[in-house]
Order: structure tokens, then C-alpha cells, then sequence
């Protein structure tokens, strides 16, 4: 047990000190970035300051620890990792978001097991040693795969949005192209008109403009927003409006096609998900309703029976 202590405040003091020689080093070196530069922040109040300076020292430490994570850089430079691919499709854009995404695995890999560490030791819990390491483990494991599960959650959602609002989309492109604007004017229009109903596909748009305005072609610009969204739908649209560009063909009808055929598919998903709903209920009826409705009706019978019979059976 002396061991088994001995190892609890060992790698607790390892910890809290890499932690906090981490967290001072980062500090020092942003203050004396600041003052060799002389920046100037404008006045505001002290609770916004305060809250802005944590953020700040936050995203330093977790930026310090990314390169622990190790994750494989893409072979080629202009092209996103995996990673990166996963958190374009969650709507995450900044050039910030893979360091700090692997700094935030990092950080609960090694944050989740001290704090298991520390409540073993304040609570004078009496695990095994077998017990204790697989605990430790446990924690360790958690918070490197939490951020891969909240990551796969936001992706999930992210992608359900776009493709509730890409019918809506294509019918308003259709409009905009049978008036008599080109494509790449239809996708920033639409971008504009959809900023309210659906923020998240007027974005991508709003992306692809600016990549056309860019010098990009158009087939790269709409390849890349097929690859920001990840849905297989926006793939195959993508290529049929490669392909109609191409070859000459009315771009209006492809998109009616297409939006008709997303109008089907997102119906047909309904109805499978009304079908599915008895199912999912009859778990919940059998333990939770049946019980408490046969108790309602039964139960004054059973204590009727009950006040009746046993003075007879007793008598």
C-alpha cells in the first residue's frame, strides 16, 4: 500500500508540474511578445479582459501540446489531412482547429487520469493495484477519445442540416438560372438568400463564391465544396454539374432532377423513421407504461382480495 501511495503522489507531482511549468513558460513568452512589440489592447471591461486573457493562455497550452498528440501530415501540403477533412464537414474552419483539437486530446489524456489520482487520494479509496491501473487507463483512454466522439457527434449534425436545406438550395438555384443568371452568380445569390433559414449551406456557399471569384474552376470549387460537406448526395451532384457544364446540357434540369430525387430520398427517410417508431416505443410501454397502468387497475383488486381473504384464511 506504502508503493501504491508512493506511485499516486508521484505521478500526481510529475503531472501538476509539467502542467504548470507548460502554463508559466507560455505566459512569460506572451508577455514579452507584448511588450517587445508594444501592442496596445483598447480599453474594455475588466470581466471581458480577464476572460479574453484565459481564452488566449488556453489555446497557448493546448497549441504546446498538440505536437504530443502525433498524428500523420498529408503527403501532399496543398491537400487537408483526414483530421482536418473531419472538421471542415463539422463546420469547424480555422487554421487553429487540428493543432488545438490534437492539444485538447493531449490535455484530457493526461488532465482525466490525474483526476482520478487525486480522488483515489482525497477519498482514501482502497483500490487493488490491478484495479487501480485499470482505472488509470480508463481515464487515459476517455479523454483521448472523447474529442473523437464529440467531433463524430457535431459532424452528424453538421451534415443532417445540409441535406434538410439543399433541396431548398438547388429549387432556388433552378429559379436563379432559368431568370437568366450564370451558375457561379445562382450559388452566391443563394448563399445571400439562405443566410437566415440555413447559415450552414449559406456559408459553404458563400466559400464557394469566393473561391470562384478566386481564379478556381469551377469544378474545383464545387469538388471542393462536395469534399467541406461529405455528403455522398452533394458528390453525385457535383458531378452531374461538371458534367453538364461539359457537355452543354440545361443546367436547370439537372438541378430539378436532382432536387426532386433529394426531396424523394429525404421523404422515404421519414417514413422509415415513422415505421421504426413502434418499435422504439415498445421497449418503454413494456417496463415503464404497462407496469404502472396494470398497478393502477389491479392494484385496488389485489387489496380488496387481500382484506377479504386473509381474515378468512386466518379464521
Amino acid at each position: 500500500m506504502a508503493t501504491l501511495n508512493f506511485l499516486f503522489l508521484g505521478f500526481l507531482f510529475l503531472l501538476v508540474a509539467s502542467l504548470v511549468y507548460l502554463a508559466l513558460n507560455q505566459w512569460a513568452s506572451d508577455d514579452f511578445e507584448k511588450r517587445r512589440l508594444g501592442l496596445v489592447q483598447p480599453s474594455r471591461p475588466a470581466e471581458h479582459a480577464w476572460l479574453k486573457r484565459m481564452q488566449s493562455k488556453m489555446m497557448a497550452l493546448l497549441l504546446r501540446m498538440s505536437p504530443w498528440a502525433g498524428t500523420a501530415a498529408p503527403e501532399d501540403a496543398m491537400q487537408p489531412s483526414a483530421l482536418q477533412m473531419r472538421l471542415l464537414n463539422a463546420g469547424i474552419r480555422s487554421g487553429l482547429a487540428v493543432p488545438v483539437f490534437l492539444g485538447l486530446k493531449t490535455f484530457l489524456t493526461f488532465f482525466l487520469p490525474a483526476c482520478f489520482v487525486m480522488l483515489t487520494w482525497l477519498l482514501q479509496l482502497s483500490w487493488s493495484e490491478l484495479m487501480f491501473w485499470t482505472g488509470l487507463m480508463a481515464a487515459a483512454a476517455l479523454g483521448y477519445y472523447t474529442p473523437n466522439v464529440v467531433l463524430h457527434q457535431l459532424v452528424k449534425k453538421q451534415q443532417k442540416i445540409l441535406f434538410h436545406a439543399v433541396p431548398d438550395a438547388l429549387d432556388l438555384m433552378r429559379l436563379c438560372v432559368q431568370a437568366g443568371l450564370g451558375l457561379d452568380a445562382a450559388i452566391e445569390r443563394v448563399g445571400r438568400e439562405m443566410r437566415l433559414s440555413y447559415p450552414q449551406l449559406s456559408d459553404e456557399f458563400a466559400l464557394t463564391g469566393l473561391e470562384l471569384r478566386a481564379g478556381s474552376s469551377r469544378a474545383e470549387a464545387l469538388r471542393h465544396l462536395s469534399q467541406r460537406m461529405g455528403l455522398p448526395d452533394i458528390e453525385g451532384l457535383v458531378s452531374m454539374l461538371i458534367q453538364a457544364d461539359r457537355f452543354g446540357t440545361s443546367i436547370a434540369e439537372s438541378l430539378e432532377v436532382h432536387s426532386d430525387a433529394l426531396r424523394t430520398k429525404r421523404r422515404l427517410i421519414a417514413e422509415e423513421a415513422a415505421a421504426k417508431l413502434p418499435i422504439k416505443l415498445l421497449i418503454p410501454l413494456i417496463f415503464c407504461v404497462f407496469p404502472s397502468l396494470m398497478t393502477v387497475l389491479l392494484g385496488p383488486v389485489v387489496i380488496s382480495i387481500a382484506q377479504h381473504l386473509f381474515p378468512l384464511v386466518n379464521g
